[in-house]
């Protein structure tokens, strides 16, 4: 059974829509509640959107009323709240957040006792357990700090003073990172230059951000900085770039810290994890270096699920979530970042260099909006078009077909051996989709 408001990263929409609301936000936390069914704390944690306090008391309302004890953990980033559900014993944790999205929009996502977000049986068990509404359940909610013991782990990846006279650009997207990911920077004894860093409830992700690197970018060409870093709202994510300025892609990051890893014998069972959107230069790079790759579905806690499967340590998403399991159960823009600098540390060469160790395959994509998602196994000419490449291509390239699990659209995907290649095999998966979809 599909899940019906859950997506890739729980559920998210705009704030006061059918789906965001305070309402559903009580009856959420209730079933979530009977899904756990079994007494203990809950731990929320929030970003600096507007509409993040009221849900927090919904959501906790719902919770306490199916019989957890919610604890506020106020305006935490995503990795904070994993953490700190792990440490504290929590039988979950809640994130309302809607990550990169704009203020309007708001959601909320899930932990279990482990820290990792839930599975998808998880999920679609608290959609079974949803009641019709949920009665008043008042009282204050306990509060308790979790952004001060992650700053204190997540500062311990480098050495003490190991960032002095180092000059960075940090843009944390006037969210969640505000008061974690400048501290702990500026206390290793980096120049911190701060960008979307004075949130007021309506400018999280609004031209800065992760999703929005050109500031940043700007930012460090004219300062002379080492580097930038820029997180999402709610703070699992990071984008780097390099001290001219040049935005890395999330795949280049992954194969500089997994080489990095392999040649000091400490990628763990030789495996990266990462989703099937990663381009097979990363596939390639590995196993040049004596590793693998393994891949699973778009989606972080896919990944999280793979290295727990594989016994491996390290992965992430193209997207710029990446985990190191042994330092965070779940994406860390911070940590990712703190990583990334170790590298440039040991082996004393800039970004704009370390970033050569990917080759990219030429890549082709297309998303096409479409008015209803039938099953792929039901459309036989996009089928045979897609049968017919893979065989063309073999081990050069690959096709990757699928709907996007936030919006209604499908999304195309094609990797090969030259740019005529992608181009045309493109076209032709363009061509087979729209002769079966109404697409527009």
């Amino acid at each position: 059974m599909n899940r019906q408001y859950f997506g890739t990263d729980g559920v998210r929409g705009p704030y006061g829509g059918p789906l965001i609301n305070e309402s559903f936000a009580a009856r959420l936390g209730y079933a979530a509640a009977a899904a756990v069914a079994r007494p203990g704390r809950v731990l929320i944690g929030r970003d600096t959107r507007g509409s993040g306090a009221a849900l927090e008391a919904a959501v906790a309302r719902g919770l306490r009323a199916g019989g957890l004890e919610p604890v506020s953990l106020g305006v935490t980033p995503t990795p904070a709240v994993a953490r700190a559900v792990r440490s504290a014993g929590a039988v979950l944790g809640v994130v309302i957040t809607a990550s990169h999205n704009p203020a309007a929009d708001n959601g909320l996502k899930f932990f279990g006792p482990d820290g990792c977000k839930l599975t998808d049986e998880e999920e679609r068990r608290i959609e079974q357990l949803l009641p019709a509404a949920v009665g008043a359940a008042p009282g204050a909610l306990p509060e308790l700090d979790a952004g001060g013991p992650y700053r204190a782990a997540a500062g311990a990846v480098l050495p003490a003073g190991a960032l002095a006279g180092w000059r960075l650009v940090l843009d944390t997207a006037n969210g969640a990172t505000c008061a974690t990911s400048p501290a702990v920077l500026r206390a290793l004894g980096a120049e911190v230059i701060g960008l979307g860093d004075d949130p007021d409830g309506t400018n999280i992700n609004a031209g800065v951000g992760s999703e929005h690197p050109a500031s940043l970018a700007a930012r460090v060409r004219a300062t002379g900085a080492r580097l930038g870093v820029a997180h999402d709202g709610d703070g699992d994510r990071c984008v780097v770039c390099d001290e001219l300025g040049q935005v890395l892609e999330g795949d280049e990051v992954l194969t500089l810290l997994g080489t990095h890893a392999l040649a000091r014998g400490t990628l763990v069972n030789r495996t990266l994890v990462v989703t099937v959107q990663s381009n097979l230069g990363v596939d390639a790079a590995l196993a040049a270096a004596g590793g693998r790759v393994v891949r699973t579905a778009v989606g972080d806690r896919y990944v999280s699920e793979a290295l727990r499967r594989e016994g491996a340590t390290l992965g992430g998403e193209s997207s710029g979530h990446v985990i190191f399991s042994e330092i965070s159960p779940t994406g860390d823009g911070l940590v990712a970042a703190l990583k990334v600098m170790e590298v440039m540390l040991a082996t004393g060469q800039p970004l704009s260099q370390l970033r050569r160790v990917l080759r990219k395959f030429p890549q082709r994509t297309a998303a096409l909006r479409v008015r209803e998602k039938r099953p792929l196994d039901s459309l036989p000419g996009l089928v045979a078009t897609i049968q017919a490449l893979e065989t063309e291509l073999g081990a050069t390239g690959r096709v990757l077909v699928r709907y996007s699990g936030t919006e209604s659209k499908l999304r195309l995907l094609i990797e090969g051996p030259s740019e005529s290649a992608v181009q045309d095999g493109l076209a032709r998966l363009e061509a087979a989709a729209r002769a079966e979809l109404v697409v527009g």
